[in-house]
């Protein structure tokens, strides 16, 4: 039997089911929306109705304008369910017929590319949509449905194997890395895949084998280019569509006030380790790797993401370095304060010659260094 997961978003979805409000819940494919909905729909004393819009009878409904046919979708429901709305066409005007018609029903639609569900929603949903982002499950899920003991004592599989759904309740390292291997291969960029001009999903997949040993690493999108044999303008509609499928971000660096700082370029981390692993083909003990410091990299601007977004906690993110290679890893820009932060897997403290010359540019700055002693606090 699969365990079930405690996710943060369920009771902010819960909350946000408000008369004349679309809730639109994202998230990359398999990282459990349609469990977490079903899940809503066990805890919620509404009349509930969970519908597919794969499925033709329902799409071809939702898709009609007709206020009697889309009444008749929701039947005697409070609140409705449309899992992967992005495949019914004009979705976003026929939600708008529902509030309007409709206002006492709640509704949550779900897709995972949000590049085409919100293209069909933005319009016609301005002011009536809620936003949220499903990611893989997060450290703190984790660490709340084990416990901290457990869960710390098993950090270095977080680190190697990720947080989707069916990889964190698999205990099997065979079955692990076969399906993160079909999800490399297949539904992670179907998404993609299906956008017109888009046929290549080898270029792909190499784009993001570059990028997955460039971690912690500014990336210029030049070299890549060069790489692959391919396009500049192509390399960044990859990236933006990549970003746009929750496969990775970008985090740009900060600059202020000194001409030495280096901001033109970014860096891309991925929303989920085991998917970055799998790409290179590498799920050794950390024990036997080289690149332990991009995977504590990684994790801890992932699940420091992921953390900020599940509170409602509005921050710029950024990385901070210089052209004499002084550098610091993540700096977040909150409530008017710059904080920023240092990560070391081993034991270590940050460069003086680093906290002196930040210090001296930023004063009112605070600097800390996050390691395996205090990460929890860090991400939790």
């Amino acid at each position: 039997m699969t365990m079930l997961y405690n996710r943060s978003l369920l009771p902010k979805l819960i909350n946000a089911l408000l008369p004349g409000k679309v809730v639109v819940l994202y998230g990359p494919r398999q990282v459990g929306k349609t469990t977490l909905c079903k899940e809503l729909i066990d805890t919620c004393p509404l009349r509930s109705k969970f519908i597919n819009a794969d499925e033709l009878i329902y799409r071809e409904a939702l898709s009609s304008q007709s206020s009697q046919r889309l009444g008749e979708v929701l039947g005697n429901a409070e609140l409705l369910i449309i899992d992967e709305a992005q495949r019914v066409p004009e979705i976003g005007l026929n939600l708008k017929i529902m509030v309007d018609m409709f206002p006492h029903a709640k509704i949550i639609a779900t897709g995972s590319s949000s590049f085409d569900l919100a293209n069909r929603i933005s319009e016609p949903l301005t002011g009536r949509a809620l936003t949220y982002i499903l990611f893989p499950i997060s450290y703190r899920e984790i660490s709340e449905t084990l416990g901290k003991l457990v869960s710390r004592s098993q950090l270095e599989r977080w680190l190697i194997w990720g947080g989707y759904p069916a990889i964190v309740s698999t205990d099997n390292p065979v079955l692990r890395e076969q399906l993160l291997g079909n999800l490399v291969g297949s539904s992670l960029y179907r998404d993609i895949l299906e956008l017109d001009g888009i046929r290549r999903s080898d270029k792909i997949i190499n784009l993001l084998r570059l990028l997955a040993f460039q971690i912690g690493s500014e990336v210029s999108i030049a070299e890549l280019a060069t790489n692959l044999a391919m396009h500049r303008q192509t390399i960044e509609k990859y990236l933006d569509l990549l970003e746009k499928s929750f496969v990775i971000f970008r985090v740009d660096g900060f600059s202020r006030n000194l001409r030495k700082e280096i901001s033109k370029n970014s860096r891309y981390y991925f929303y989920d380790i085991g998917i970055r692993n799998s790409l290179i083909q590498n799920f050794n003990p950390l024990a036997l790797r080289q690149d332990v410091g991009q995977l504590w990299e990684n994790f801890l601007v992932v699940e420091r993401r992921k953390a900020n977004q599940y509170s409602g906690r509005m921050v710029n993110s950024y990385f901070w370095r210089t052209y004499d290679q002084k550098e610091i890893d993540c700096i977040e820009e909150f409530g008017g304060k710059l904080l920023g932060y240092e990560f070391k897997w081993t034991a270590g403290n940050i460069r003086k010659t680093v906290s002196n010359e930040f210090s001296l540019a930023y004063p009112e700055s605070i600097l800390q260094l996050i390691n395996r002693d205090n990460f929890e606090d860090f991400i939790m």
